[in-house]
């Protein structure tokens, strides 16, 4: 058996004697990122850090001066926070960089076809796939985006002098909310033209693009221009009447109606207005009742038909259900407004619970439930 190996007793110290000094623990390198899973976990903001530190100093503070100062800040803090890179990590990010460079530059100057040609050429069909998918979306977001950081008044003073179909082009472009504040508060007449034009929208030309930009350039900021993404439509229309108070909802649809009747009805049926709760399963009604205030429902029920309130009144409990038929009796006098209000509140409830997935609302009659 071996010998067994005894602890070393702790020496004794003499009067006024001090301990020795523990060795200092040698600090441990960092440990080195690599790997193509470490690459294709870094952000957008991380390889931008790479690339950066990779120019060096002078060259990066070149590149700083075209920047926004949001997107300096942003990369700046992750240079600080980007520790230690091998040398494959850094040759692949800056590859990856030269290939969206390449990319721009082939889309700006000849258009999305030329750009494929030449990259299918330089990289194959699917990373040319790939390529084109990435600065297809970017051109997209970055067109106006300087819009979305405006407030909603400053947006209306811009646009509201504007011929519709400028209007109807740049408010394609910014989050629905914000397209549908400005509506709101355009002359019903450019209400109708301008909701009316983005439904009938399908694809807009650079050159369209570029002189609207320029036009707006001296109220915002500068803007790159872009060939043809996909802008408007009657999806995009749909998500803004659906964030258009209801007052402004009706005179728009009740103008457009008389305009083209067809197509108020084909924005219809891809929205989801209060009414709809008619085409609800029971099921998914019951579960948006749950989170429902009782006072909105009171409220939203002053103008509904008999029959929506039957809808409503059947998937909740009995018990429930008396309390609201008795305020319904007292309660009198109320604004149109605050109805209004009470059930765009409750339509809010519902887009929140079918974007999680909790409940389902059938849009256009096209789609189909299985049990």
């Amino acid at each position: 058996m071996p010998d067994k190996v005894k602890a070393e007793k702790p020496k004794k110290l003499k009067k006024g004697e001090q301990p020795p000094e523990e060795p200092a623990a040698e600090a441990a390198a960092p440990p080195a990122l690599s790997g193509p899973s470490l690459i294709e976990a870094m952000s957008g903001a991380q390889k931008a850090a790479a690339v950066i530190v990779s120019l060096g100093v002078d060259k990066a503070s070149q590149l700083y001066q075209y920047m926004d100062p949001e997107d300096v800040e942003m990369i700046t803090l992750e240079v600080a926070k980007l520790g230690y890179l091998d040398s494959d990590s850094t040759e692949a990010i800056l590859n990856e960089y030269y290939q969206m460079c390449m990319t721009n530059k082939a889309v700006t100057e000849g258009g999305l076809e030329y750009a494929r040609t030449v990259l299918e050429k330089a990289f194959g069909a699917q990373t040319a796939n790939e390529l084109l998918g990435k600065v297809t979306k970017s051109l997209k977001n970055r067109e106006f985006s300087f819009m979305n950081k405006a407030g909603e008044k400053d947006l209306f003073t811009a646009l509201q002098n504007e011929r519709p179909q400028t209007i109807a082009l740049v408010l394609s472009y910014i989050e629905p909310d914000k397209a549908a504040a400005v509506i709101a508060q355009l002359e019903p007449d450019a209400q109708i033209k301008v909701v009316e034009r983005i439904a009938l929208m399908d694809s807009a030309s650079p050159t369209a693009v570029k002189i609207i930009e320029n036009e707006m350039s001296n109220k915002f900021a500068n803007i790159f221009s872009s060939n043809n993404v996909q802008v408007g439509g009657i999806d995009f229309v749909a998500d803004v009447m659906n964030n258009v108070d209801r007052v402004s909802e009706k005179s728009i649809f009740d103008g457009l109606t008389m305009y083209d009747a067809g197509l108020a009805d084909e924005i219809r049926k891809r929205m989801f207005v209060f009414e709809d709760i008619l085409t609800m399963d029971d099921r998914s009604v019951q579960r948006f009742v749950r989170d429902c205030d009782t006072h909105d429902l009171v409220l939203a029920l002053k103008s509904a038909t008999a029959e929506l309130s039957n809808k409503l009144y059947k998937n909740m409990s009995t018990r429930m259900a008396e309390s609201i038929r008795d305020d319904l009796e007292i309660t009198t006098n109320v604004r149109m407004k605050d109805v209004d209000d009470a059930q765009q509140r409750i339509v809010g409830i519902i887009r929140d619970l079918e974007a999680k997935n909790e409940i389902i609302i059938l849009k256009g009659g096209k789609d189909d439930i299985i049990a």
